[in-house]
């Protein structure tokens, strides 16, 4: 396996983070944090360089905030300088693990998504007999679950520079003995990361064709009851070897469709999740433009999407203006009445 070196250098040249700057400011030049650091912008970079390679540079402290949706859980908010150094370490490594991963792991990479996971998963469902099973399995408590020492040794199979990977696994580190803080852009490629050994597991060695997983939820489709059965011990056992444990785990044959990463997929069907749905409506209730535009997103090329969009149309001819995004006015204006 090939190793790379001197990428402390590379990373954390003058020109990559001036990059990595104009990376984390997309989407937030609008918010404090941004607009603080872009004051004294010069002064900023140049110290980030300067503690770098003096061995100087300490990670800050975060601003912790919960989430419930769409389930409980505490967020780490690093501060606006240390994601700049994030991306500065992001644009290095992404490349080099991405060439690891299969095809088949679609969570937080360039070019995947949910949308291509759920196209995926009902592309492969069709090529498979309606009383053929699904395995469905969902590792607990995973980014909490993640065990640090196995991530550096993960990460020096591919990456022999001590001073770079002392930098990475400084944004892995929490005040608990276990898990990566929910939050920081290396958090997601470090769950790739993690997982990415489960994924060859699966494929190489026990060999199962149809195989798909977002982050730590993850299915072999196309098996029999009992293969079902006999893999999950297996699963299991190789989890366990990660520190990890699942969560749960369903077996459903094909027919009965799915839920994951966010629809319910069947061989010919795909819809968002009634939660979703639910909550599209509230959103059109109180006119909230912002959610109404990300959920009508998440509903694209799905058959969720006529019916949301019929529900709009009936709130505007209530006397409500809600605005359709121009990606969606050709069906808006097809439907009938």
């Amino acid at each position: 396996m090939k190793r790379y070196k001197e990428l402390f250098e590379k990373a954390f040249s003058m020109e990559n983070i001036c990059q990595a700057y104009m990376d984390a400011r997309h989407g937030k030049r609008s918010r404090r944090a941004c607009y603080e650091f872009e004051r004294h912008l010069g002064a900023n970079l140049h110290n980030i360089f300067n503690e770098l390679h003096a061995g100087r540079y300490c990670r800050g402290p975060y601003f912790e905030f919960v989430v419930t949706e769409p389930k409980r859980r505490v967020i780490h908010a690093p501060t606006f300088r240390d994601i700049v150094v994030q991306h500065a370490v992001y644009r290095i490594i992404y490349p080099i693990f991405d060439r690891s991963f299969i095809s088949q792991s679609f969570a937080c990479r360039i070019g995947y998504g949910t949308h291509k996971a759920a196209k995926y998963t009902r592309k492969v469902m069709q090529t498979h007999g309606s009383e053929e099973y699904i395995l469905k399995l969902d590792v607990r408590k995973f980014f909490y679950s993640i065990d640090r020492r196995i991530l550096r040794k993960l990460i020096e199979r591919k990456i022999k520079d001590r001073r770079f990977v002392d930098i990475m696994m400084m944004f892995a580190d929490m005040e608990t003995p276990m898990g990566i803080p929910i939050g920081n852009l290396l958090s997601q490629i470090y769950a790739l990361i993690y997982l990415n050994p489960l994924d060859h597991f699966i494929k190489r060695i026990l060999k199962i064709k149809h195989y798909v997983r977002y982050v730590d939820d993850f299915m072999l489709i196309g098996l029999t009851r009992d293969k079902c059965l006999a893999l999950r011990n297996k699963i299991i056992e190789f989890l366990t070897s990660l520190g990890l444990a699942l969560s749960k785990s369903t077996i459903s044959k094909v027919r009965k469709g799915v839920n994951f990463c966010g629809y319910r997929i069947w061989r010919t069907l795909i819809f968002i999740r009634k939660y979703s749905l639910y909550k599209f409506r509230r959103a059109v209730k109180a006119e909230k433009q912002e959610i109404i535009n990300s959920l009508l997103g998440h509903a694209k090329n799905t058959n969720s999407l006529k019916y949301m969009l019929k529900i709009i149309q009936e709130e505007n001819t209530n006397g409500k203006n809600i605005q359709i995004p121009k990606d969606y006015r050709p069906a808006y204006y097809a439907l009938p009445g």
